[in-house]
């Protein structure tokens, strides 16, 4: 006689493909961790490459062939003017590097400067297009002098008015020789050639990846 097959046990079928889903279910998040990281990482290199485009050459902004003396008084007026347009962010990062070493001896003044100095990033440095608030586009000029208030002023409250009085000075009066004594003519390219292939360098004659916002 035949020996009769011992049938399964009730369920195997489905013990056995409930690990298996258990397992499939556990491994869909760690899946979608590295897309989540790459999508942190490029928000990141955005930032960052923003940061670097509203920053001016600092080759163009040390070359040392383009300084000469002005004619008058209405020359180093109208440089001074054109330059501080121009080397804008430049001259706002010298003048935060030189308040920073004046804070080296102050880790709490250090520590206020540093917040401040993300907002400075964030809310200028970085930013991609203009800033509104309430509906309303605020120019970046008055950008840079809230937040230049606002660090002045975080800073006096921790017993530095002095070390940024001094340091204020200073690069009042660096850049001031810079925008004064710096030859802007060949600052300015045309505006058909940068609409067709990009801000034009002038230093290398290399192309610029054009931004969908311009600082004015």
């Amino acid at each position: 006689m035949r020996a009769k097959s011992s049938p399964s046990p009730s369920g195997y079928g489905a013990a056995a493909a409930a690990p298996t889903a258990t397992t499939t279910a556990a491994a869909r998040p760690t899946s979608q961790t590295p897309f989540a990281t790459l999508s942190y990482t490029s928000s990141a290199r955005a930032a960052a490459s923003s940061f670097l485009a509203t920053c001016r050459p600092w080759r163009e902004f040390l070359d040392v062939s383009s300084l000469s003396l002005p004619y008058g008084y209405g020359d180093a007026t109208s440089r001074i003017r054109r330059n501080c347009d121009h080397f804008r962010v430049n001259y706002a990062m010298v003048a935060l590097g030189i308040l920073f070493l004046s804070l080296l001896w102050h880790p709490v003044s250090m520590i206020v400067f540093i917040v401040v100095f993300v907002a400075w990033y964030f809310l200028y440095f970085a930013r991609d297009s203009p800033l509104v608030v309430f509906g309303r586009t605020v120019d970046d000029r008055v950008v840079m002098a809230a937040l230049g208030l606002v660090t002045v002023v975080a800073l006096v409250l921790t017993d530095v008015g002095l070390n940024v009085l001094v340091s204020l000075l200073i690069a009042v009066f660096l850049l001031g020789l810079h925008a004064a004594f710096r030859n802007p003519d060949n600052l300015y390219v045309d505006e058909e050639s940068a609409a067709e292939g990009g801000l034009v360098s002038v230093v290398g004659g290399q192309p610029l990846k054009a931004t969908a916002y311009t600082r004015i």
